[in-house]
Parts: C-alpha cells; sequence; structure tokens
C-alpha cells in the first residue's frame, strides 16, 4: 500500500490530535457502547461535569459525536460507526507493538510516570 504525499493532511492531523487527548478518548471509548448523558460520563469516568462539556463539545465541533434531546435531557453518541473500526484498529497495533509506543521518547510516557487525569 503506498500513501500519497501530496494531499493535505491537515483534516487526519486534525483527527488524529482530537483522538490524541486523554478525556477525549475515555469519553469516545465510553460512547462506543452505548449513549450516554454528561451525568453518567462524569459518574462513570470520575471527572468534573466542566471538563466532560468541554471534551464534548470539542468532539461534536470534530463531528465525531453528536446528540439528541429527550425532554430536558440531552444524549450522547458517537456519529461514525467507522469510529469503532478505527478505536479497534488502533488496539491492534498497540497490541502488536507492545510498549513500543509508550516508551517513545516523543509522544510516550517515561517509564514510572502516568499522565496525570484530564491533561
Amino acid at each position: 500500500m503506498t500513501i500519497d504525499c501530496a494531499p493535505d493532511l491537515t483534516p487526519a492531523v486534525a483527527l488524529f490530535r482530537s483522538l490524541g487527548d486523554p478525556t477525549r478518548l475515555a469519553i469516545l471509548r465510553r460512547l462506543a457502547s452505548g449513549e450516554g448523558r454528561v451525568v453518567d460520563l462524569t459518574g462513570q469516568l470520575g471527572l468534573a461535569q466542566s471538563t466532560v462539556s468541554k471534551h464534548l463539545a470539542c468532539l461534536r465541533d470534530c463531528g465525531l459525536v453528536d446528540y439528541r434531546i429527550e425532554g430536558r435531557q440531552s444524549f450522547y453518541a458517537l456519529t461514525r460507526p467507522e469510529l469503532l473500526d478505527l478505536l479497534r484498529s488502533a488496539e491492534q497495533v498497540l497490541a502488536a507493538t507492545g510498549e513500543a509506543v509508550a516508551l517513545c521518547p516523543v509522544y510516550g510516557t517515561p517509564a514510572g510516570s502516568r499522565p496525570e487525569a484530564g491533561s
């Protein structure tokens, strides 16, 4: 498979940046199992309401999630089933590379340290 370097990669870079935040990735993984309200996400992920709302707004702006209103509640869900395939593929790549990605000197986490929640 060859990759044409001529097309603009900006949209792909923006997609992977949106997936690169631990909080947004946790929200997407949770929504992969079904829709959820902000209150559900805050309780399940242990995050503040303002944090969840901020990241949901980002994911909505990226077109990765949307919501439906029922009464006074908003239910968030993934917009694209292909996103599930992408997340599954990422898990397969991570399983195949072992700790190589985690130990990457640029993007990995130094041995013995853990990223802060919501950072």
